[in-house]
Order: C-alpha cells, then sequence, then structure tokens
C-alpha cells in the first residue's frame, strides 16, 4: 500500500500550492486522469476540474492553509488501497474555519477517488448561532 501519511501530505500539498503551474504539476502526478474529487458542495473530474475546484476554494478562502488533523490511516495492497485523513483549513496560526475527513482510493500509487467530508464549515451556522 502507499503510506498513507505520504498520500495525505501529497495531497494537502496539492490543495495549498498557489502557483497554477506548480499546482497543475502536482495533480497530473497525483491523481489518474479520470480520478473523482467529491464533497458535500463540489465536484470534479481528472485534474484540469480538481485544479479548477482548489483554485475557488483558495479564491473564497485568501492566505488560508490546509494543514493535516491527526494521523492518516489506510489499508489495502500497494495495486489498490483506502487511505483516510483528515484536515483543518484556516490562516496560518490561526484557528481553523472548515475541517473535513477525506477517504481516497488509491490506484497504483495515484488518486483514483476522493470522497470528502465536511466535520466542520461556516455554513452549519444558522442566523441563530452565535
Amino acid at each position: 500500500m502507499a503510506d498513507a501519511a505520504t498520500i495525505a501530505a501529497r495531497y494537502l500539498a496539492s490543495w495549498n500550492e498557489t502557483d497554477p503551474e506548480r499546482r497543475r504539476a502536482l495533480l497530473a502526478d497525483l491523481w489518474t486522469e479520470t480520478g473523482t474529487y467529491a464533497d458535500p458542495l463540489m465536484r470534479g473530474t481528472g485534474p484540469e476540474e480538481i485544479d479548477r475546484l482548489i483554485a475557488a476554494v483558495q479564491d473564497r478562502f485568501p492566505g488560508h492553509r490546509f494543514v493535516l488533523a491527526g494521523r492518516p490511516d489506510g489499508f489495502g495492497a500497494p495495486a489498490e488501497s483506502f487511505v483516510r485523513f483528515s484536515w483543518a483549513l484556516g490562516p496560518e496560526g490561526g484557528a481553523s474555519l472548515v475541517e473535513g475527513t477525506d477517504v481516497a482510493l488509491v490506484q497504483g500509487g495515484r488518486l483514483s477517488r476522493v470522497i470528502g467530508f465536511l466535520d466542520k464549515s461556516p455554513l452549519d451556522k444558522t442566523p441563530a448561532d452565535p
């Protein structure tokens, strides 16, 4: 199995990369051509669409960074494995604004599917929340 910590670190590095050319190179290396990403707010197929999703998140949360929360884990064989990890998004040195847990299907060392779950989101607040 691909090392879960390495996969999670490479994945978060792609979400943190603000240079479009470097980010596209990271995505091309990390994802299969038909890889899919889906969470409750967005979805995309292939590195190009995933790149646009990342750019949109960076536009919405300028200056924020994704950090690993806890220890990634996984199971499976080198040909196909699963990785699970949690993350937080917030300003450097500040409280997280968004938190989530992602589950990835890794095939041949590359991501072929990531399903994201939002554990904490600014959308969770209702007008009555403080």
